[in-house]
């Protein structure tokens, strides 16, 4: 090899800060591309006459790509790793396409159609998350999901924020077209980062996947974790991405004034994730965070149906997003930590596969829930899933103990 071929060979494994300004451009049009109409989706599904039922099942499917896709991608991303790249710059491509259907379509089956892309997208994060592990150092992986979740946090905020406003000055189609042209932007950034291919993660020729696969169904604390995530995220797309701008707008406020709502809801919600990349909490004290935290979320979730000014909906959403806040990167931190070395990649496919799944069946109970009993009882339920969900993380912490010391 030359020597300007070894030079150049060099600086393409070389991370300087500009590369990390681009990748982290990339991930904030990943997402705001998607997030920029989420807050509002639920109310234009309702000026379309969709009932709650519809709603639900709309939102919901979101998720079902990603059960389908995550989990695969996340087990052979090693066997992938000369597509991860081509990958993640397909799933903006997949998302201009969501956003261009829902400009031009309103029958259910087509924005359906549409969701069911946005999913695809999301599930490209699996992608992200590997290619962004490799710009850090060995044993710095915290640090590079740490960074990646305050982008993402920030940038569903900053997206969330602006969407009401958008739609009332502009129509509802506006932020589809906004979330069009992010697309495009994604695609040009995502073309310029770097991938650093890693020789000894290439494709093992004795690999079996289903046996992978039950080699990995066999870590105790994976599924664990896996179920509580799956809890938080049906929390999640249930309130602030499903029906509290739904309720919201059912007690008088207008699409302008929501930007007052996300705020008090992901202002704290951002401010806890970033708090856990500068401190460092002992792993001991998981248990407590997770369970307070569910309970506080579920405490707070019975109050939604008793507010009726946007200033009572807001405070008792700042305390559900702070909650929440610390819930997602303990979980992740989690994952992290009980997978050997050798199945992190995979863990991570699985644990976000699965907790898709909480992504499609929160809302979709929350729908049926909606239009069969009433719209305050969807919040009755989520609260008491909440709090049920504290005895399973009682429950299941005490039983991987107990696996442990054996």
């Amino acid at each position: 090899m030359s020597n300007i071929a070894y030079v150049q060979k060099r600086e393409e494994r070389v991370i300087l800060k500009k590369d990390h300004v681009i990748f982290l451009a990339a991930i904030f049009c990943f997402w705001f591309a998607t997030y920029i109409y989420s807050p509002v989706f639920g109310v234009y599904l309702q000026s379309k006459g969709f009932s709650y039922t519809a709603v639900g099942v709309i939102i919901g499917s979101y998720g079902i790509t990603q059960i389908l896709l995550r989990l695969p991608l996340g087990i052979l991303s090693d066997y992938l790793s000369k597509l991860r790249k081509q990958l993640f710059v397909g799933g903006f491509a997949v998302s201009l396409l969501s956003c261009l259907i829902l400009v031009y379509f309103d029958s259910f089956f087509m924005i359906m159609l549409a969701r069911l892309m946005a999913g695809v997208t999301a599930s490209m994060w699996v992608m992200a998350t590997v290619l962004y592990t490799y710009y850090f150092e060995t044993g710095q992986s915290a640090k590079a999901m740490g960074t990646l979740q305050f982008i993402t946090v920030a940038t569903q905020f900053a997206s969330m924020a602006i969407s009401g406003f958008i739609v009332e000055q502009f129509g509802w189609n506006a932020p589809f077209w906004i979330g069009a042209v992010v697309s495009v932007l994604g695609i040009l950034l995502a073309w310029q980062i770097k991938d650093l291919q890693q020789p000894e993660s290439m494709t093992n020729t004795s690999f079996n996947l289903l046996s992978y696969l039950r080699v990995l169904l066999t870590l105790p604390g994976l599924k664990m974790i896996t179920f509580l995530s799956l809890a938080a995220h049906a929390i999640l797309f249930i309130t602030i991405f499903g029906f509290s701008p739904i309720i919201a707008a059912e007690n008088g406020v207008s699409e302008t004034a929501f930007i007052w709502l996300v705020s008090a809801f992901f202002i704290p919600h951002a401010l806890a994730s970033l708090s856990l990349v500068f401190i460092k909490i002992d792993s001991r004290y998981n248990k407590r965070i997770l369970w307070s935290c569910f309970g506080i979320t579920g405490i707070f979730l019975l109050l939604v149906p008793l507010t009726g000014t946007l200033l009572t909906l807001s405070m008792v959403h700042f305390v559900i997003g702070l909650a929440l806040g610390f819930v997602f990167p303990i979980l992740l931190d989690e994952v992290v930590c009980y997978s050997p070395a050798h199945l992190k990649m995979s863990a991570m496919g699985f644990f976000q596969s699965f907790y898709a799944l909480g992504i499609f069946l929160g809302p979709l109970a929350a729908g049926s829930i909606a239009e069969h009993i009433g719209l305050s009882e969807v919040f009755y339920f989520t609260g008491i899933f909440a709090l049920v969900t504290v005895m399973a993380v009682l429950f299941l912490f005490q039983r991987h103990s107990r696996m442990l010391e054996k």
